[in-house]
């Protein structure tokens, strides 16, 4: 019987000490497990007993296995209200503390580029008319008075889809679909994206924005053309912004303009080119030249944030590097 209540001491011990629930499994399967419990074998060895010692040796073992599932069963209800009290305090909310604001989106520099144009053009008094981007060959060459030799003609320099459908090259194909149906004076602008089939490298892509518009009025002049680029510059740039204008040649204005801008101290970056309309689109279009004049000019809305942001590559506008989105 000594072994019994020395066992039971040690036993008693070992649950008291035991600091994790799976700590005091371990302990219960060593006391009281099926097979190799220490008193499941204390059980067993009744058999073994003579008669007269077994009733006391049993109700001895009896008693230790009860014991050892009482302190078992305490401690195990211990150990689970300290698990929940640790629980508790590590999800613990403060109610008091303030809320963390969730993450929002922002338009991409190019969306927040289209939306300033276009209060702008809007607030110079010009109508914005959408244009599609598979354009046919009349609306995108023929009717701009372009040359037949001219190199954009070439298979190698524009995307043709068919022999008369190509993905537009430029905007400024939107001029020979509305200008039939409307009567002047007017002033319209587009915005859309165009394709060309030439290299990629720090200011050109394949694949590109513009904003196009055109107006015409009687006496409509280069003056007031350079007058309305001056105010989208400085509204689009700022007023520290310096617009330059050199003469170039573009098949459907007559005389052609080079557009640039840049800030002080800064490099200069083309937009695009402008100039008044030729006679002959005006021609085309069943509007008499002698009687009606225009201008028209297709900026490059890639390269605006480019100059007002700082950003070197074009590239960078499109591979969505959300270091360089989260600064906009």
């Amino acid at each position: 019987m000594e072994a019994l209540d020395q066992l039971e001491s040690e036993a008693l011990a070992r649950i008291a000490a035991a600091e994790t629930l799976a700590a005091l499994d371990a302990v219960e399967t060593e006391l009281l497990g099926r097979r190799g419990g220490r008193v499941s074998e204390l059980m067993r060895r009744i058999g073994t007993l003579p008669p007269e010692q077994r009733p006391a040796y049993g109700q001895r073992v009896n008693a230790l296995r009860d014991a050892l599932v009482a302190a078992i069963a305490s401690r195990r209800a211990a150990l689970q209200r300290e698990e929940t009290e640790r629980r508790l305090q590590a999800e613990r909310v403060d109610v008091t503390l303030p809320g963390r604001a969730p993450a929002l989106g922002r338009p991409h520099p190019l969306v927040q580029t289209f939306q300033r144009v276009r209060e702008i053009m809007t607030g110079l008094g010009f109508t914005e008319v959408d244009g599609p981007e598979v354009e046919e060959y009349q609306f995108n060459f023929e009717a701009l008075n372009y040359p037949e030799e001219h190199p954009a003609f070439d298979e190698q320099m524009s995307f043709y889809l068919t022999d008369t459908l190509l993905l537009r090259t430029q905007t400024t194909a939107l001029q020979g679909r509305v200008m039939p149906g409307l009567t002047p004076p007017f002033r319209i602008f587009t915005l859309g994206r165009c394709f060309r089939y030439e290299a990629v490298d720090a200011t050109h892509s394949h694949t590109f924005h513009q904003v196009d518009a055109f107006m015409v009025d009687r006496t409509v002049s280069l003056a007031d053309l350079k007058g309305t680029l001056a105010e989208f510059a400085r509204q689009m740039f700022g007023r520290e912004a310096i617009v330059r204008f050199r003469p170039d040649f573009f098949p459907f204005v007559e005389p052609g303009v080079e557009i640039a801008v840049r800030y002080p101290g800064a490099d200069w970056m083309e937009l695009g080119g402008a100039g008044l309309i030729h006679p002959n689109v005006l021609l085309r279009v069943g509007i008499d030249p002698e009687e009606w004049t225009g201008f028209a000019f297709g900026l490059g809305l890639d390269r605006m944030p480019m100059i007002r942001h700082g950003i070197e590559d074009i590239r960078l506008l499109f591979e969505n590097d959300l270091r360089l989105l989260r600064q906009f």
